[in-house]
């Protein structure tokens, strides 16, 4: 057991940190797994979003993210069901700037 002050926190964290990357690992294998198991959009998705949740925390390096997201499209082409593309958003139509009118000023009283 720690006697520093700081490395008893550093227990501490380190075990909240474990079962925080437990529970994201575990959600991956099983958004991986349903997405083989059947090769819809939906799957599809959210075997996606988990492999960005995980890279997020730091779980998986970032190119080994982009790398099962390309195998999961591949997979899922070759499967024949193509992935929900997300609804695009409309650009805002652009509004011409409102010209403030100049105020007068009204002239200098005399003394």
């Amino acid at each position: 057991m720690p006697i520093i002050k700081s490395a008893k926190k550093r227990v501490k964290t380190s075990k909240k940190a474990t079962v925080r990357n437990s529970r994201v690992k575990k959600t991956l294998r099983s958004a991986l797994k349903t997405f083989t198991r059947s090769t819809t959009p939906k799957n599809h998705s959210a075997a996606q979003s988990a492999l960005d949740k995980a890279a997020k925390k730091g779980l998986l390096h970032k190119n080994k993210v982009a790398r099962k997201k390309r195998q999961l499209a591949v997979a899922a082409k070759k499967a024949g069901s193509k992935p929900a593309a997300a609804p695009k958003k409309a650009a805002p139509a652009k509004k011409a700037p409102v010209k403030k009118a100049a105020a007068k000023k009204a002239p200098a009283k005399k003394k």
